[in-house]
């Protein structure tokens, strides 16, 4: 047994919507990430999926309206219901999600977003490991 310190593990990296493996309890991986800007329209079909907000706050969007997180809360995506995160500002977030969930859903693993002038690559591994 290993306890985990959120802060400790969030100073290992910088990279922006690229969530990295903390713990697995069973078939669910436990992920911490850093966000900021938008993320891409999409749904997971075959799962819920669980934001928490470490630190920060966290915007989700849907068709019909926008959920705002802030430090301490949490908000579950039902499965199928096309969502975007975003935040304006540097968000710490962790993920709750089965393992082997690719972060971009099931609307394609080639989606790419416009950072700083260049084209970033949206879908993230999902295996990676802190």
């Amino acid at each position: 047994m290993e306890k985990v310190n959120f802060a400790e593990k969030l100073g290992l990296f910088d990279d922006r919507w690229a969530p990295k493996i903390v713990a697995q309890m069973n078939d669910v991986h436990f992920k911490l990430a850093k966000v900021e800007g938008s993320f891409v329209w999409h749904e997971h079909g075959d799962t819920d999926e669980v934001f928490i907000v470490v630190d920060g706050t966290l915007c989700i969007e849907f068709e019909d309206q926008t959920v705002t997180l802030e430090t301490g809360e949490m908000l579950v995506v039902p499965k199928g219901t096309r969502h975007r995160p975003y935040a304006e500002a540097t968000c710490s977030i962790l993920l709750v999600e089965p393992t082997g969930v690719v972060n971009t859903g099931d609307g394609g693993h080639d989606e790419q977003e416009v950072v700083d002038g260049r084209r970033e690559a949206r879908t993230a591994a999902n295996d990676m490991w802190i």
